[in-house]
Parts: structure tokens; C-alpha cells; sequence
């Protein structure tokens, strides 16, 4: 039995894998932004362990969550699931960015971390630049290639964790709207078996998945320099530095 931490969880993709993983047998601590939506998510996984609550736009409120989450133990994985879209760039910026590096940084390191990125992740563009001049330039997509660009990074300097990112696909989600063509059981499964599988091909790190396949990704996501650019503007812009 393993014991998962899944931010974004009251809802959407989040919701589906710690059901899915609540119904294998394991422990899940979901997160929600906000004390309705804990209330609202505790009705839908009454076996969850516990339930936190942060809004992951606010630094320290994020910094906050992180500390709930050491008070609780350790971990087995961490799934970066929370993140938004048709927001301002401001929200994507401190959401889809700040707060995982910031997650990363000051939880316990568990065994396994599962950040979610997108396949919208190749028309983005990496200049960690913007964090100090223009973060209203940020866009979803550019977001996208950044969290891919941690967990390689993560992966990279933190060689006892599989660290790994994930395309769920565009899905049927509040997000992703109803009409979205692919598969919302496919779009968590990945999640799950990363987190949890003993399958030598989940236990790997440093890779982009879809659909539990390896797939390849923007080339500027594995460069090093850049890598080490992206994580200095984070420790500037969040005043918490990547523990080497």
C-alpha cells in the first residue's frame, strides 16, 4: 500500500485518481483551494485519508499547504495535478509554476513525483526572463514546458526519485470542456501507474508519458542551462531555493 498527495484534487482529473487509487487500497491526501471544496470533495471520497486546503496562487498559502502536508508524514508519491487554463497569466504564473517548485522544494521527498504537463507544452516557449520583466507574457502553453523542464530538472538532481511528467490528454474536464475528444479514464490512469506500479517501465525517471506510452517532448525542455535559469528566477520569485 502506498500513500499518494494529489494537488487539485476536489475535482476533474485529481478526484478520478484518488478514487482510483483509494479503490486499489491505497492512502490519498487530496487538496482543495478552499473550505467549500474541501466540503464538497469530502462527499465524493469519503475514504480519503484527510484533506487539505490551500490557494495555490498565494505564496504563502502554498508554503502553508506544504508544511500541512510534512505534519501528516511521508509520502510514497506526490501527483502535481493542480492547474488552470482560461485564467489571467498572473494565476497561470503562480499556480501552474510557482507552486510546484514551491511543493517540490518543501515537501519531504517522497520515492515518486508525477507533474502534469500537456501536449500544448511544444508551442511554449521557456524564458525564465519574464518572471522578473513580464509575467502577463506567460501563457498556458509556456507554463506547460516549464513544469516539464522541472521534472527533468528534478529528475536530474535528485537521482533516488522517479520524477517524471504526464500529458493527460485533452479531456472532458471542467477544463477541457465537454466536447474534448480523448479519454477521461485514460487521462488518470497514467497518474496512477506511476505513482504506484512496480512495472519497471513506470519506475523510470525524467520522461514524458501519454497514455502510459513514453513519448518525446520539446528538446528545449532537457537544456541544462536553461534548467538552472528557470530554477533561479523560482528561488527569486518564491525566496525558497531548490534543495540540492
Amino acid at each position: 500500500m502506498a500513500r499518494i498527495f494529489i494537488t487539485g484534487s476536489s475535482d476533474g482529473l485529481g478526484l478520478l485518481s484518488a478514487k482510483a487509487l483509494i479503490e486499489n487500497g491505497h492512502q490519498v491526501v487530496l487538496h482543495a483551494r478552499n473550505k467549500e471544496r474541501k466540503s464538497e470533495a469530502l462527499k465524493k471520497v469519503p475514504d480519503a485519508e484527510s484533506i487539505l486546503t490551500g490557494d495555490l496562487s498565494d505564496i504563502e498559502e502554498t508554503k502553508r499547504l506544504a508544511h500541512e502536508v510534512n505534519e501528516l508524514g511521508m509520502f510514497d508519491a506526490v501527483i502535481h495535478n493542480a492547474g488552470v487554463y482560461n485564467v489571467s497569466s498572473k494565476q497561470i504564473f503562480h499556480i501552474n509554476i510557482l507552486a510546484p517548485y514551491i511543493l517540490t522544494c518543501l515537501i519531504q521527498k517522497p520515492k515518486r513525483l508525477i507533474y502534469l504537463s500537456s501536449g500544448m507544452h511544444f508551442q511554449g516557449t521557456a524564458n525564465p526572463d519574464l518572471f522578473k520583466s513580464d509575467i502577463n507574457r506567460i501563457t498556458y502553453s509556456d507554463s506547460k514546458l516549464l513544469l516539464l523542464m522541472l521534472s527533468i530538472a528534478v529528475s536530474r538532481k535528485w537521482t533516488d526519485v522517479y520524477s517524471n511528467a504526464v500529458d493527460p490528454g485533452w479531456v472532458p474536464t471542467k477544463m477541457g470542456g465537454r466536447g474534448a475528444p480523448d479519454s477521461l479514464q485514460k487521462g488518470y490512469e497514467t497518474q496512477v501507474w506511476l505513482a504506484v506500479s512496480n512495472d519497471d517501465k513506470a519506475k523510470v525517471s525524467g520522461r514524458y508519458f501519454f497514455h502510459q506510452m513514453e513519448k518525446s517532448y520539446k528538446p528545449e525542455a532537457n537544456n541544462i542551462i536553461l534548467q538552472e535559469r528557470f530554477l533561479d528566477a523560482c528561488r527569486e520569485a518564491t525566496g525558497i531555493s531548490f534543495p540540492d
